[in-house]
């Protein structure tokens, strides 16, 4: 069900009501079943329902001078086109990483539940706030750091955000992404990622099999990437 991660998402930044926590259980949606690669929302549409991830990931990319940038990474319960509700026309692709489900809730019952319950427009107000925070600190992340730090960063971040909804337990979470998603989320060639991943294994920093990524030394890859996790709120 789309809400459960929603829900627990919203409740890590905030209170909901058991009534607002009802209207969210109470949306109608439709669900969609993504492989890796598909795109869930095309650069130029203009949407008329907000896409709640429910399992998987997706990214925000978008080819800029011929390489393919990715600026965001979402986990299950983000809504990563809430703003539509806003700015019609959306900017880049929504695309699966690896297999995903999602589910839309179409624009007109989202609105009518925000006019009925403040305090939901109040909780994913909040949402927004945090996704441009997380926006900022990819941006100085990519302008500022090295290959190791920017790596590392990124590992620290989508660790914590899949612990705030259940998705990681001691370090350990599925991320079933390839060299080249990091790639390009990290403005590096795969030649480089390779390398700098290989660095923190050898290092005793991470363990990487397969699809399963652990974090063995949380504390030295948060210093390494100047990690604070305050931006996520």
């Amino acid at each position: 069900m789309p809400h459960q991660r929603l829900i627990k998402r919203l409740l890590t930044a905030g209170r909901l009501s058991e009534s607002e926590q009802k209207a969210l259980v109470g949306l109608p949606y439709a669900v969609r079943n993504l492989a890796d690669g598909d795109i869930a929302v095309h650069q130029g549409e203009r949407p008329s329902a907000c896409t709640v991830l429910m399992s998987g990931f997706l990214s925000r990319q978008r080819v800029i001078s011929e390489r393919n940038q990715i600026s965001a990474f979402y986990v299950p319960g983000d809504i990563p086109d809430l703003h539509c509700l806003h700015v019609p026309t959306i900017d880049h692709d929504l695309c699966s990483t690896g297999p995903s489900t999602i589910a839309t809730v179409s624009h007109v019952v989202l609105r009518q539940v925000l006019r009925d319950f403040p305090g939901l427009t109040y909780a994913l107000w909040g949402e927004t706030v945090i996704q441009a925070a997380i926006y900022r600190e990819w941006v100085e992340n990519l302008g500022a750091r090295a290959a190791l730090p920017r790596v590392a960063h990124l590992l620290c971040e989508l660790s914590t955000r899949m612990q705030k909804v259940g998705l990681a337990e001691n370090g350990k979470m599925n991320l079933p992404f390839t060299q080249a998603d990091f790639a390009d989320a990290c403005g590096l060639s795969v030649v480089h990622v390779n390398r700098t991943i290989q660095e923190l294994r050898r290092r005793g920093l991470i363990d990487w099999q397969s699809q399963t990524l652990e974090l063995l030394q949380r504390a030295e890859l948060e210093f390494i990437g100047e990690f604070n996790e305050e931006y996520l709120h």
